[in-house]
Formats: C-alpha cells, sequence, structure tokens
C-alpha cells in the first residue's frame, strides 16, 4: 500500500527529483534550529541570562535526555506498526509539529523566576517534539529512497537544508542590523518566535509534497523485545551504535561551551561569535553532498574513516589559530565544519542499509526502531557532554555569567576542554569501521531480493 500526494509518483528504480527532495528536506530546517539552539544558545542563555547556575543548568539537560532515550525506542516500534491512509511516517510528523511550537514558545520566553524544574519540563517537551519529527522523518527517508547511492543523495540533501536554516539563524544579526543576535539574552524571545513560525511551513512542504511508500505487509505488525533485541546484536548495528556515539560525544562536547570559549578565549564579541558558526554549520551545504557523492565513489564506511581522520587534523589546526584572528578562524571553522558534515548523513543512509537486511530477515519494516537507536546515542552524547563539561568549568573556576572576570586559570581550564575531548572521541568513531562488512555489493543483492519479495506480495 502506498501514501502519496495527489499527482505525486514514488519512484521504484530511478532517483526522486530534487524538488521533490527538497521539499521533503524542508522538515529539517526548524529540527536543524532547534538542535542548534538547544546545544549552543539555551544553556547559556538559562545559566548567563536566567541565573540558573552552570551546575544546575547541566544536570537539568543530563537529567532529560537520559529520560528522553528510553522514548525513542518505544516511538520507534510504534511508527514502524503505525498504518494510515495518508502513509506510516507521515502523521507522526504532521502530530509532532504543534508540539515543538508549544515547547520551543515556553523554552525562548521563560516567566521572571524560572527556575531548574521549569527547565526540565519544557525540555522533556521539546525533546519528544524532536524525537517524534527526526525520527519519522529520518525514517520516512529510508522509504522513499531505496538503493545504496540514492539514499547517500537524499540523506545528503537532508542535511544540506537543514544548514541551510542553521545558517539563517546565524545570520540574524546581519540581516537585522544587530537586533537580534542569538546568544545575548534579550534576543533569544525573538529568536524563538522565528523558530515558531518555520515549524508549520516547513512541515506543510514536507507532508503535501513528498512521497511514501509503505512496504508490503509480510508478517504480523506486532512487537516484542526479542525483535529490538535482534536488531541490536547485528554486528552492523553494534559498531553503528558505538560510532554514533562517539561521532556525538566529538562535536557535543564544543557545542555546549562554544560561545563561552570563543568568546572569552578566543577575544571575539557575540555579534561574531554568531557569525564564526555561519561558516562552520554553512560548510555542510558544501560538504554533505561532497561527502554523499564520495560516498558513491569509495563506499560509505571507508568515506566515513576518512572524514573522522580530516576532523583531527582540522581541529588541530583551529585550535592553533592565534585569538582575534577572524579571517584565519572562520576558515578553520569552515574546514572542521566540512569534515564533521559526513557523520550524521552516513551513518543515517547506512542504518537504511541495515534495516533493509532485517526486514529480509523478519518480514517486518524496522526503520523507526533502528533510527531510534541512533538517535538515542545522540541523546546520550549530548547528556554526557553536558553534564560532564559545565561541572569541570565550575571546578576550575570558570564563571558563566554575563560581563564576568575570569582567571587566566579558568580560560585555561576552558580551552582544555574544548581541545581534547573532541579529537580522541571523533577518532574512536571512525576506527569502529574497520573491517564493516555491509558495502555496495552487498545491499544490491539485499534489496534485489527484497525488491523480488515485494512484487510477489502486492501480485
Amino acid at each position: 500500500m502506498s501514501a502519496l500526494p495527489q499527482g505525486a509518483v514514488a519512484p521504484r528504480g530511478g532517483g526522486l527529483p530534487l524538488t521533490t527532495v527538497l521539499a521533503f528536506s524542508s522538515t529539517g530546517i526548524p529540527l536543524a534550529v532547534m538542535a542548534l539552539a538547544l546545544g549552543v544558545f539555551l544553556p547559556r542563555y538559562f545559566a548567563g541570562h536566567i541565573g540558573i547556575s552552570l551546575v544546575a543548568v547541566g544536570a537539568a539537560f543530563t537529567i532529560v535526555r537520559l529520560i528522553d532515550i528510553a522514548f525513542d525506542p518505544m516511538i520507534g516500534a510504534l511508527m514502524d506498526r503505525t498504518r494510515t491512509p495518508i502513509g506510516r511516517y507521515r502523521p507522526w510528523v504532521i502530530a509532532g509539529a504543534p508540539v515543538m511550537m508549544l515547547g520551543a514558545y515556553k523554552l525562548f520566553n521563560p516567566p521572571a523566576g524560572a527556575g531548574e524544574v521549569y527547565l526540565i519540563v519544557w525540555l522533556l517537551v521539546i525533546y519528544a517534539a524532536l524525537s517524534i519529527v527526526s525520527l519519522a522523518h529520518a525514517a520516512w527517508a529510508s522509504s522513499i529512497a531505496t538503493s545504496y547511492d540514492e539514499r547517500s543523495r537524499v540523506y545528503g540533501w537532508m542535511h544540506a537544508v537543514g544548514v541551510a536554516g542553521a545558517v539563517g539563524l546565524l545570520l540574524l544579526p546581519a540581516l537585522t542590523g544587530g537586533r537580534i543576535e542569538p546568544g545575548s539574552g534579550g534576543s533569544m524571545p525573538a529568536v524563538g518566535w522565528i523558530v515558531i513560525a518555520a515549524i508549520p511551513l516547513a512541515t506543510a512542504l514536507c507532508v503535501l509534497l513528498a512521497p511514501e511508500r509503505v512496504a508490503p505487509r509480510n508478517a504480523a505488525e506486532t512487537f516484542d523485545l526479542r525483535e529490538y533485541w535482534q536488531a541490536l546484536k547485528r554486528p552492523e548495528m553494534i559498531r553503528l551504535i558505538l560510532a554514533d556515539l562517539a561521532l556525538a560525544l566529538g562535536p557535543g562536547t564544543t557545542a555546549a561551551i562554544y560561545v563561552f570559549f570563543f568568546h572569552d578565549a578566543k577575544a571575539f564579541n557575540y555579534a561574531q561569535v554568531s557569525i564564526l558558526l555561519v561558516p562552520f554549520i554553512g560548510a555542510g551545504l558544501l560538504g554533505a553532498p561532497v561527502w554523499a557523492r564520495l560516498a558513491q565513489r569509495f563506499g560509505k564506511h571507508q568515506t566515513l574513516m576518512g572524514a573522522t581522520v580530516a576532523y583531527a587534523v582540522f581541529q588541530t589546526i583551529l585550535m592553533a589559530i592565534p585569538k582575534g584572528l577572524f579571517l584565519s578562524t572562520a576558515l578553520g571553522m569552515f574546514a572542521v565544519g566540512f569534515t564533521a558534515s559526513a557523520f550524521v548523513v552516513l551513518v543515517r543512509a547506512m542504518v537504511a542499509d541495515v534495516g533493509d537486511a532485517i526486514r529480509l530477515e523478519q518480514g517486518k519494516e524496522q526503520a523507526g526502531l533502528l533510527y531510534a537507536m541512533v538517535t538515542s546515542t545522540q541523546k546520550v552524547g549530548a547528556a554526557i557532554s553536558v553534564g560532564i563539561i559545565f561541572p569541570v568549568l565550575s571546578l576550575v573556576g570558570y564563571n558563566a555569567a554575563d560581563n564576568a572576570n575570569n582567571t587566566a586559570d579558568a580560560i585555561f581550564g576552558l580551552e582544555m576542554c574544548y581541545l581534547f575531548a573532541p579529537i580522541i572521541f571523533v577518532l574512536i568513531g571512525g576506527a569502529c569501521f574497520f573491517g564493516y562488512g555491509m558495502n555496495a555489493e552487498k545491499h544490491a543483492a539485499i534489496r534485489a531480493a527484497l525488491d523480488a519479495r515485494d512484487q510477489a506480495a502486492t501480485a
């Protein structure tokens, strides 16, 4: 059974038209903007402007991410068993959008006296909504892009479109003549309203214009814990989960302290700090399609391993640039962002390939469940990075308050937090793919068997 917008056609052999891919990818814009805000700006907003302590903010983010981890597998399993006249994953994208709008409103517009409990409650709401929409979007993509190479293309464009939204957020200081500066406490409510306005627009483009093809039912659409365990213990999934955790911890350790580092250690003002994220995130516009094309030539896991080595090299160069050199730092940020853009694109595409192997064996769609596994690792990485680094900054005497005067030792501690963790974790992530077995030839045989079985079931 297929659920398609009127006039849309879900292709079987060829690739999707670029206009359809872009419409489908539009949901990634608010997802990327919220991820940027939650990872970079909102921790500082609540610690520096609202007045909650660093330790309390770190604890709030850690508690919520750990709670949210258990939510993803359950919701992923429910998605895989959903069958409606408009598709399997489309209804979940529609349902998650208004919840995400509510959470964004509450987090960007906290009342006077908002404390740790308020932060935890609304972080739970926003992360639940983000889980619903991002899981449904990623699993939906695996159903509309079925070939090994087409998945690299579609996931690459999904990442690039999300990057465009994040870059738009970072360009707000230039676009508004300095009136809106993400990271500045007085500008955050305005940023929130921009996010809230983008959510329904992007959702409408995706759900109205993108096709969804639901695989024929080949087994009872039920869920038990044995299926979860069978998928989890597959060697390919173990590698992907461990690698995704390490690749999340790497950049994640820098995201939460990014504003602190570039403002206090590198001596840039808040407007420059926001602008410096533009080349880092904007590099994904070029990087995602390039890494996708390289993956088509050299294979996904080989390309990802090369990207991790390149990340370590460019992160080291970035750290060596003297403070206050804006152009040199911007170039360094572009190089690091270009290599980092490979991580999510290629891991998500490889998860879809493993999903095909599991569906061939079990006769059931498990894409939502598989993506729940890797999004859980992202959340563990985010929880660990914020929950560890913020207390460490407090221990070395770093003061996160607006206009605080920090000692040289506190700044040095900040620099050490920013330097070592990302390189170590990213290289561990790349090492997970030595001997990885799911290559283009193996996946082509799996797809041929699936297509033959699906055609027989349809007939």
